[in-house]
């Protein structure tokens, strides 16, 4: 029997039902999400479609767009693109596709968006505001943001050297508007003297609520998190072995193993909280958990596995099998 390679109708169904298996993994609609968008670099090794020279990695690359729930550690959305940053309209257009799938299954989740600078784009927060999407990204620093948050910076490294501190961080937050900008918008300043002088980072949210210190230190930079997940799927899942020549081959490949990260993850979420391996990393759950030999005994009505008296983890597997058993009807 000839198989057929999809094709792009198939790959954007498999996309979709991505995004509706990350909803069914909730009992019940959650009252709110946040959501995070990174890329990262994917180094080709001959002339695949899509790959571009990035001269920021130095690189032949794709930048495939990664969607995590990092509460969660679920994947949303897995994306192929050209190895070059995103346009705002290119990440607006992303971003309607997912909340409006997203929107089938939760009419009513408050939905925050977040990502670093090259995501706070004023196409992509005017799309927020139309459709009542929350959101909070990074902002690059300029001579403008600088001057608004210069009284406090100052104050900060004043008194850093008068208490002879290695370190000393201080917040900040401002209103600000870019040219690019239709309106002013809230920005926030982490400001950190040291004895190498001054660090300031900024940030640009919809949240009208919260300190500064709230804002960057709690909601922002909890985004630390989602590099890990990426890392996990490009690393330890090896999806970065996109090496077809056709995009929509590698796209699939991207389908695939974020197949794999959720069968991972649904083991280590079957294992009890207090287990060691519960919050290990999938490496080592596919070694200590998948990675065994074992007798398969196929009866009519069920499958027995039986593993050498010597298992380490034999009543962990117990466990996992019996927690993700299907019950019956």
């Amino acid at each position: 029997m000839a198989w057929l390679a999809p094709n792009l109708r198939d790959l954007i169904r498999l996309m979709g039902v991505m995004i509706d298996l990350y909803c069914a993994s909730y009992a019940k609609p959650p009252d709110a999400v946040t959501l995070d968008i990174d890329d990262t670099v994917d180094v080709v090794h001959g002339h695949q479609q899509l790959s571009l020279f990035n001269a920021h990695y130095d690189e032949r690359c794709f930048l495939p767009i990664h969607v995590y729930d990092t509460a969660t550690s679920r994947p949303v959305a897995v994306l192929l693109r050209p190895g070059k940053t995103p346009s705002g309209n290119e990440i607006r257009g992303h971003l309607r596709r997912l909340v409006r799938r997203i929107r089938r299954h939760w009419p009513h989740t408050q939905i925050t968006i977040r990502g670093d600078g090259h995501y706070g784009r004023p196409e992509v927060m005017e799309w927020c505001d139309e459709n009542g999407i929350d959101f909070i990204f990074g902002l690059p620093g300029n001579a403008v943001l600088d001057r608004l948050v210069d009284e406090i910076a100052d104050d900060i490294r004043t008194r850093r050297a008068l208490d002879q501190k290695h370190c000393l961080r201080g917040f900040a937050e401002t209103s600000y508007q870019a040219k690019s900008w239709k309106r002013e918008r809230r920005a926030c300043a982490r400001i950190e003297a040291t004895t190498k002088g001054l660090d300031i980072r900024f940030v640009v949210t919809s949240f009208d609520t919260g300190s500064a210190e709230h804002i960057y230190e709690t909601l922002y930079c909890a985004r630390g998190q989602a590099e890990n997940l990426i890392k996990l799927h490009k690393a330890q899942l090896a999806s970065d072995r996109t090496s077809c020549r056709s995009p929509l081959a590698n796209q699939m490949r991207l389908i695939l193993h974020t197949a794999a990260y959720w069968l991972i993850l649904t083991v280590r979420d079957a294992m009890p909280k207090a287990n060691a391996l519960a919050t290990a990393e999938f490496t080592t759950i596919r070694l200590r958990i998948l990675k065994l030999g074992a007798r398969v005994i196929e009866m009519a009505s069920r499958v027995r596995l039986a593993f050498a008296a010597a298992c380490p983890d034999a009543s962990l597997i117990r466990h996992i099998a019996a927690a993700l058993m299907p019950t019956g009807p």
